[in-house]
């Protein structure tokens, strides 16, 4: 199979849409598919076999990371005629990709794209609700006009469907159980995100610090008196605003981590504190959980597929930060239960591998080539996909 990808990010920014690519990029060329990913900027121009095209483009100001270029139908055409894939898959669709989504249209070539980021809910959030719904009817206008639409979580498919959009499967993402795992815990890690104090139960953050995160709920923590030491890992646009505020609390920001030293800091703490709502997916709990934490989590966003309150984590009221607080204290006075709770998380993602989420991925690419009437039809697949299926949370409110 031959597939061409539009992604608006990839390396050097890390987040859950560039991990993922990678982790499909490896598949891909492990099972003898070949790829191409068109993408506004990277520092690479190779993932192992997959060829990486940027065009001119410039880094926004609020987020350096993210870059914006200008309509590029024409060179876009121009690859896709050369490489002649089957199908296109279009990532976050936003403004790098509608050109790509025009081109493969114009070429009559099946189109796939994903939703992976709840725009309209951080308008909500960031107090531009006036906004919401022209920003839903841009997203419906563009995934529409594809053959199938992927949502990271089952709220996130109904979300779209409430709001118009067509032909929306679950595409799940997977967790590398060999990495992220209790046993990477570490001693001189949790000394560093400690700063020495290992006797205090240690909360750890790992994900983009920005507003939309709600992050400084956490603030509260000290506000209220709880005895914790808590751990930011990762970076962003608030940052240096975070740094201010937690100033005088026992907080440490590392930065981005990756590899050996992200896999430790996870093992190394005690709680994950996760206070967005607007989350599609949230793959960092998945990373958590897999370390064997407790999530502490909202009642709202994707994240609520595997936070299963009262077994893995606690989930609290989505706009209530006192209840966030409330759960942490509950989890804090009963360490035997925190214990247990990530252990049940560990199991809970069961056979959640990235192999078994790929292999399911193959196969709606297939059905998706063969269903489109101008494409050309492809030899029955020898992909089996070996997913269970995954008991979803009560997505009830949880009160003390």
């Amino acid at each position: 199979m031959k597939i061409a990808y539009f992604s608006e990010v990839f390396l050097p920014k890390i987040d859950g849409v560039v991990n993922t690519l990678l982790r499909l990029f490896e598949y891909l060329d492990n099972n003898r598919h070949q790829s191409l990913l068109f993408t506004p900027h990277s520092n690479t121009r190779h993932i192992r076999s997959t060829p990486v095209i940027t065009t001119p483009s410039v880094p926004l100001v609020v987020y350096p990371n993210v870059y914006v270029s200008l309509p590029q139908t024409r060179t876009f055409l121009r690859h896709l005629e050369t490489f002649q894939p089957d199908l296109v898959h279009l990532i976050n669709p936003v403004h790098f990709d509608i050109p790509g989504l025009k081109a493969a249209r114009l070429l009559d070539i099946p189109v796939v794209a994903s939703y992976q980021t709840d725009f309209p809910g951080y308008a909500r959030t960031l107090g531009f609700g006036f906004l919401e719904n022209a920003v839903w009817k841009f997203f419906r206008d563009i995934h529409n006009q594809a053959d199938l639409n992927f949502a990271p979580s089952n709220i996130t498919r109904d979300q779209m469907v409430q709001h118009g959009i067509e032909r929306v499967k679950v595409w799940r993402r997977g967790i590398d159980l060999a990495h992220f795992s209790p046993a990477r815990r570490n001693s001189i890690m949790r000394s560093r995100l400690t700063e020495g104090e290992t006797e205090k139960p240690l909360l750890l953050y790992v994900g983009r610090l920005s507003p939309e995160k709600r992050v400084d709920w956490l603030l509260q923590l000290f506000q209220q008196g709880l005895p914790v030491r808590l751990a930011f890992v990762g970076d962003g646009p608030y940052r240096p605003i975070l740094e201010m505020q937690f100033a005088d609390t026992p907080t440490i920001f590392t930065g981005f981590l990756n590899g050996e030293e992200l896999y430790q800091a996870y093992a190394s703490a005690d709680m994950f504190v996760f206070p967005s709502k607007n989350e599609t997916l949230g793959n960092v709990v998945l990373e958590a959980m897999a370390s064997g934490l407790p999530v502490i989590a909202p009642t709202e966003g994707g994240q609520i597929d595997h936070v299963v309150h009262g077994e893995t984590g606690l989930l609290f009221d989505a706009d209530d930060p006192e209840a966030m607080v409330a759960a942490v204290k509950y989890l804090l006075e009963r360490p035997e239960l925190r214990a247990h709770m990530g252990i049940q998380a560990q199991k809970h993602l069961g056979e959640i591998s990235w192999q078994n989420i790929f292999d399911q991925l193959l196969l709606d690419y297939e059905q998706t080539i063969n269903n489109h009437p101008f494409a050309k039809r492809l030899p029955q697949s020898k992909h089996k996909a070996r997913q269970k299926p995954i008991r979803l949370p009560d997505s009830g409110h949880w009160h003390l």
